[in-house]
């Protein structure tokens, strides 16, 4: 772990799972998203967002807007923005129609404002994000790599490219989202990836990096025997199990 160069995020929505997160020492910032509001049963965005930065004031946090028309989108990125010096705006690539957001990322920008553009799945959109961000602010660029290899296609040569894109301009940051497996932070280290954000089941995970994998699978053998305790029956009847032990 402390030879990663690529920086860890915890992706989710539940403020215990974010403080577990923030004390591994290891995670520098965090992403939300409605998805995970909603699987967390977040019901006041803002009430929610406020607590976020009170509790984690000094790492990078990022809030997406919520509107599907980019006048709107455009309100909500004023009001996250001023939630705190450490929040970044995520603004999906294109709205519900399929209508690029690069216009309104571009009217942002020019105010200031630190982004995260997310959902891209696309060298185009990755290019597109780029060209339209400032050089004078932090940004993030966030591709699906996850989604794209559940889609059945190798994430990797879009993350090569993207990282090329990204470090072609100053304050561009490339996440990697959608992560499914501890193997692709690494995965992400190798290419030159600046962020990975990963599920509390995978932060969880990374505490463990380092086992050998002897001990894995000692933990793995002793995991099936306390469940099988924990089960309450076995294969063998008690008749056989007394006549077994006669023998």
């Amino acid at each position: 772990m402390d030879q990663l160069k690529v920086r860890i995020y915890a992706d989710g929505a539940v403020l215990s799972d974010m403080m577990a997160a923030y004390r591994t020492g290891f995670v520098s910032g965090f992403t939300t998203n409605p998805s995970l509001m909603k699987k967390a049963g977040v019901t006041d965005y803002v009430a929610f967002a406020k607590k976020v930065v009170e509790r984690i004031p000094n790492l990078p946090l990022s809030f997406e807007v919520f509107a599907d028309d980019f006048e709107t989108m455009e309100k909500e990125a004023d009001k996250i923005h001023a939630l705190g010096k450490n929040v970044f705006i995520k603004i999906p690539i294109t709205n519900t129609k399929g209508e690029s957001t690069i216009p309104l990322i571009r009217r942002l920008e020019k105010k200031g404002y630190s982004l995260n553009v997310t959902a891209i799945f696309t060298t185009k959109q990755v290019e597109e994000t780029v060209k339209a961000l400032s050089p004078a602010f932090e940004n993030i660029v966030s591709v699906f790599a996850g989604r794209i290899a559940d889609s059945g296609i190798d994430p990797i040569p879009y993350m090569k490219k993207a990282v090329e894109i990204c470090h072609a301009k100053r304050g561009a940051q490339l996440l990697w989202a959608s992560t499914r497996e501890v193997f692709n932070v690494y995965e992400a280290d190798w290419l030159g990836v600046d962020i990975i954000t990963c599920p509390p089941g995978v932060i969880e995970k990374l505490k463990k990096v380092g086992k050998t994998l002897e001990q894995g699978s000692l933990d793995t053998v002793i995991g099936f025997n306390r469940d099988i305790q924990k089960l309450g029956f076995s294969i063998l009847t008690d008749d056989e199990k007394a006549q077994f032990h006669k023998k």
